[in-house]
């Protein structure tokens, strides 16, 4: 098996990035068996033994996420419990989650395996941001974040190119006290301008490489690119968790080593932190909207851009992690996974990937 830095979720099969593959459960062959599925055809191809499982795996609707910490398990810790859970901890977030349990995490991927057998990647990393960079080999991923170059090339390095690809990535590019002295408040403003143009020159750089590639597959893909996350709602629970943890100390214990990480994050920088997440949104959705006049109406490929998560509602205090009052919860990334998942009908209609049947699980 080649050695990967993303992580494969076929139903149930699993390819992590130490390269381990976990017994498939039957219910992804069980699923496409049914007379109904659209996939059918292919599954008696593959009993009569014309298609390997690689084959008849490749035949079914591909997704692909891109992303960093907020879209995986993470949470600021210990620095080795941070570099291994970044690395080694997948499944367990509001995208890949296969955990049938009702106290894990309502996961995208499975609200979406209930209509259609799917195989979804994961290629988020821990500290990934939007980055300057053209691609590039990354030997020392283990200790490294994967940012948006490295993580387009690794989609760009497999043979099935995704049907579908997500993308929510960049807020790691809003450290804005880093290019802008904030003891020069008359230069803030166009700072904050010059740092959103330039997300968006590097985000355009990064996603024309993933658009040309689907372009050359001369078959319909799609793409969501998400605006970043509703940070409003989510000073509002992190305000909470410091008014709890004043009555008990013991409570959110990264809680203050978050500002080392992320000095934005501390109360005078974060309305200008506030500011700019909303104008990099702004250049996303115009981003996208050059991107489809220069495609065309008939082209085959689709790019849309969601504000599902960026207005998704993280105020609860239950929606943050209960160690560093920062990433999601459990509860806070089935918040997000719902709000992707009704962001997705139109992509999947255009792709003709149609629900059998609707979704009535009450998780």
């Amino acid at each position: 098996m080649r050695f990967r830095a993303g992580v494969l979720c076929i139903g149930m099969i699993w390819i992590s990035g130490c390269g381990s593959l976990a017994t498939a459960r039957s219910s992804t062959l069980s699923a496409i068996s049914n007379p109904a599925s659209p996939h059918n055809t292919d599954y008696l191809e593959y009993q009569q033994g014309r298609l390997t499982k690689a084959q008849l795996l490749d035949r079914l609707p591909h997704i692909a996420m891109v992303g960093d910490s907020l879209s995986r398990d993470f949470y600021v810790s210990s620095l080795v419990s941070m570099i291994w859970r970044s690395k080694m901890n997948h499944g367990r977030d509001w995208f890949l989650d296969t955990d049938p349990s009702a106290n894990s995490v309502y996961s995208l991927y499975e609200r979406l395996a209930e209509e259609t057998p799917l195989v979804a990647w994961e290629y988020s990393s821990g500290g990934g941001r939007v980055d300057t960079g053209g691609g590039g080999k990354r030997f020392l991923w283990f200790w490294f974040p994967l940012h948006f170059s490295q993580q387009t090339d690794l989609i760009l390095a497999e043979k099935r190119f995704p049907d579908l690809v997500l993308l929510w990535i960049g807020h790691n590019n809003l450290h804005w006290e880093w290019f802008v002295d904030p003891r020069r408040p008359e230069e803030i403003e166009t700072g904050l301008q010059k740092m959103a143009a330039n997300f968006r020159k590097d985000y355009t750089r990064q996603l024309g490489r993933l658009v040309e590639r689907a372009r050359e597959q001369k078959q319909r893909r799609a793409f969501i690119i998400f605006g970043l996350v509703n940070f409003k709602s989510f000073f509002e629970a992190r305000d909470a968790a410091e008014r709890l943890r004043k009555e008990n100390p013991n409570l959110y214990p990264y809680f203050e080593v978050d500002y080392k990480h992320y000095e934005t994050m501390k109360p005078e920088y974060r309305g200008n932190m506030m500011k700019l997440a909303l104008m990099i949104n702004e250049e996303l959705r115009a981003m996208v909207g050059e991107f489809n006049r220069k495609l065309g109406d008939d082209s085959p490929v689709r790019l849309e851009y969601s504000d599902a998560l960026a207005t998704a509602d993280f105020s609860d205090v239950e929606s943050i992690h209960r160690i560093d009052a920062w990433h999601p919860s459990i509860k806070g990334h089935s918040v997000l996974a719902e709000a992707a998942f009704g962001a997705l009908r139109p992509s999947l209609n255009f792709l003709g990937i149609v629900p059998l049947q609707k979704n009535t699980d009450s998780r």
